[in-house]
């Protein structure tokens, strides 16, 4: 097989952050096959379009875009034209078939996503949340959190945290160490706790490079514990029974990327509100016919 170099080209209005999710999906279908990304973000007017058109000349490959301008799309789709480039805006199809559903052409409105509305500030005060409650900290404002995760050291529990704010989340992680109590907010807590769990041999490589970065591997005999494979065996062992006795459903996060934990997070938060919504939920009324003919039974 040959494998081709190719220049892809990246145009948007916006920050890019659509394009740039959209052709790492992609190409992550293609093995071997070496891609130069050319990101042209924040393009606004024809004099920006024009760099980034001459920029297409000197290296040319196909071209993604969303341009909300229409002067500017058709400009772009022109100059493609010309020098012989695929040309595509994958939006379009998804925004035809939902003003088809919906029987309204959208507006012309550029990074709407990025709007400062009250989704915006949720997810910035989430943010903030994630900092000052990350590995066992601010303990008491876990009454204010959405969901909290649970699990050894290094596993994944920050960076999850950090994922699920960028989705509005206010998520809390407390680590489980040997021999440590967990906060009596986790005794009853108001809202799910989920455990993240990690394969043995994983977690010690993880760990082990930690060490190396802090320079801390091989002095202290907690560093030494810290990656030995018993301990460490007994350490994962006693936090999932941990979390079996307190019915905290638990995450295997030692193959998933963060995306995929958070997602896995997203979707047990939705189960755990589900069953509290049934357990609170008022008995049904009590069919007037039932009861009517309840009356004539006993009077008979």
């Amino acid at each position: 097989m040959i494998h081709r170099q190719i220049n892809l080209h990246l145009v948007s209005d916006s920050t890019g952050e659509t394009l740039n999710s959209i052709a790492r999906a992609t190409l992550a279908r293609f093995d071997d096959h070496h891609v130069i990304h050319h990101r042209w973000s924040l393009v606004r007017s024809r004099l920006q379009l024009d760099r980034v058109l001459e920029g297409m000349e000197h290296e040319p490959g196909p071209v993604l875009y969303t341009l909300v301008d229409s002067s500017l799309r058709l400009a772009l789709e022109e100059h493609c034209g010309r020098l012989g480039l695929p040309c595509f805006s994958p939006l379009d199809p998804v925004m035809d078939l939902l003003q088809s559903a919906i029987g309204a052409r959208a507006k012309e409105r550029r990074a709407a996503q990025h709007v400062m509305d009250a989704d915006y500030f949720r997810r910035i005060d989430a943010m903030h949340y994630v900092l000052s409650h990350d590995d066992g900290q601010g303990t008491l404002g876990i009454r204010n959190a959405d969901v909290v995760l649970v699990g050894v050291s290094r596993s994944s529990k920050t960076p999850t945290c950090f994922y699920l704010a960028n989705r509005g989340i206010k998520a809390a992680n407390v680590p489980i160490v040997p021999g440590a109590a967990l906060p009596d907010a986790l005794e009853n807590p108001p809202c799910p706790v989920v455990g993240l769990h990690i394969e043995v041999n994983a977690l010690i490589d993880i760990r082990r490079h930690r060490l190396k970065i802090i320079g801390a591997g091989g002095v202290r005999q907690d560093a030494m514990d810290y990656i030995d494979p018993e301990a460490v065996k007994a350490e994962i062992v006693a936090a999932r029974r941990l979390c079996t006795a307190r019915g905290w459903p638990v995450i295997d996060v030692t193959r998933r990327s963060i995306e995929e934990t958070a997602a896995t997070v997203l979707q047990l938060m939705e189960a755990w509100h589900a069953r509290r919504k049934d357990a609170i939920a008022p008995p049904p009324p009590e069919d007037p016919a039932a009861e009517v003919l309840g009356t004539r039974g006993r009077g008979s």
